[in-house]
């Protein structure tokens, strides 16, 4: 048996290929939208790929289904419930898909999503016990897919919560403790609130460690699952959407278009937002105004589906030549409306200084000092709520960084505003979502709460 794991950072994302070497049969499993990575294998292995599962319709990226079936034959898979425009093939409960000695077996795990399904992978059609399980969404490293994303239209959380209890605590720990446990995603997915940092698990070591594997009856689950959820990034409601829906193929040959100053200014005049994916040091010494700082050095296209919406025309300005990189990134979550780039930022930002304009950021000192002042800014805390359980500064205004695009009437104007996180990333994005909606004096805290918190708390005796 080959068995590869494909794990993308920046979306908390794990994709699979299975295949029987004697055959050369091969299935992929919740591909990302650009291939090239599974083809490669593929062709270097000898593999013919067959198929290509989706374990549920995917809220956070575009699945790369349509581009498999494309560029292979493959037919596509999903569970019983999944309804497409395009053809699939519904997969039962207990069906079993035979790669040659090699066999993949269907259980039906609803809760993340009503169509979702896991997969369970024999290395030997006879053997009693599964080599491992491909969870997708359904139970993670240390969690459980939430059931109150807006993947799921008709179906409420609740329903969802309930279908969720009886697919993790009864078929997914019904599996011997050997069986391997290999989700869809892990830690820093909106997928949920407590993913691991480790990419692979055993049904052993969740029923001994997973807070949500413990038995419990539906209500205690629904109500331990669904608190503390951060709220979800504004894209994946498109996404999820999308992912049921015939669409564009990705084209990797389709490279971003490099665009002097002039035809820059044009498309920026014409209402294309400026992506700026600079660090928020080089951002903070210089931007064109207006600009959205999204650091590609981060969980860029999550961010980018937050602040930005999916009809946006963008404007690149990117760190010195990964503007196709930061393009692939935006299409992995159905972005494709890139105008072009900016080739050299900082030739281009010199070339017209009219237009630029440094970012505001504050020490924590410097913070307390306008505190203590006659007219104290506004303090805006973007981070998620359960960060906030660890301390937070006192007055301030608390708007999670996902959910800031739908709620700037909430925000005082005419006062100052000095925006903080955890420690300086995510309010570098916020700062600069609020100038580019008109808020002028916006600051940003330098080490975010962090740096708050070392200096104002009481020194260690």
């Amino acid at each position: 048996m080959f068995f590869a794991q494909y794990y993308l950072d920046c979306l908390s994302q794990a994709s699979y290929m299975i295949a029987d070497e004697s055959t050369g049969k091969a299935v992929v499993v919740d591909p990302r939208r650009d291939i090239s990575e599974y083809l490669s294998d593929a062709q270097a292995h000898g593999f013919t790929v067959e198929a290509v599962i989706n374990t549920h319709f995917h809220a956070d990226f575009i699945a790369g289904h349509l581009e498999m079936a494309a560029r292979t034959g493959a037919w596509i898979g999903y569970g019983q419930r999944a309804e497409t425009e395009y053809p699939i093939r519904k997969l039962a409960d207990g069906e079993r898909i035979s790669l040659g000695d090699v066999t993949l077996q269907i259980m039906e795990t609803p809760g993340h999503t009503p169509e979702s399904i896991s997969v369970l992978v024999y290395e030997h059609a006879v053997d009693e016990v599964p080599y491992g399980v491909l969870t997708g969404d359904a139970l993670f490293i240390g969690d459980v897919g939430r059931p109150d994303l807006l993947a799921s239209v008709g179906v409420t959380a609740e329903e969802l919560g309930r279908m969720l209890h009886h697919s993790v605590q009864h078929k997914l720990m019904g599996l011997p403790d050997e069986v391997r446990v290999f989700p869809a995603h892990g830690a820093g997915s909106a997928c949920g609130k407590n993913l691991s940092t480790e990419k692979q698990s055993t049904i052993g070591a969740q029923r001994a460690t997973n807070y949500a594997c413990r038995p419990m009856s539906e209500d205690e689950f629904a109500a331990i699952v669904t608190a503390g959820q951060s709220a979800a990034p504004g894209y994946f409601a498109y996404d999820a959407t999308l992912n049921r829906q015939e669409r564009d193929l990705f084209d990797p040959a389709a490279a971003p278009r490099p665009l002097s100053v002039e035809e820059f200014r044009t498309e920026r005049a014409a209402g294309a937002v400026v992506v700026d994916a600079r660090n928020p040091q080089e951002f903070g010494t210089g931007h064109v105004r207006g600009a959205i700082n999204i650091p590609a050095d981060g969980r860029f296209a999550e961010q980018a589906g937050t602040v930005l919406t999916p009809d946006s025309r963008i404007l690149v300005i990117a760190p010195q030549n990964r503007e196709g990189e930061i393009t692939t990134r935006l299409a992995r979550i159905g972005f494709d409306h890139v105008a072009g780039y900016l080739r050299s930022p900082d030739d281009a930002l010199a070339a017209m200084p009219d237009e630029v304009a440094p970012a505001s950021r504050l020490t924590a000192d410097q913070l307390r000092t306008a505190l203590a002042g006659d007219q104290p800014p506004v303090v805006l805390d973007v981070r998620n709520c359960s960060e906030r359980t660890g301390g937070s500064i006192d007055g301030s205004l608390h708007i999670a960084l996902g959910e800031l695009p739908h709620r700037l009437d909430e925000i005082p104007a005419g006062r100052p505003l000095v925006l903080h996180c955890a420690g300086g990333h995510r309010s570098s994005i916020a700062a600069s979502l609020l100038r580019h909606h008109g808020f002028e004096d916006v600051s940003d805290v330098l080490g975010g709460y962090g740096a708050w918190a070392l200096l104002t708390e009481p020194a260690a005796t």
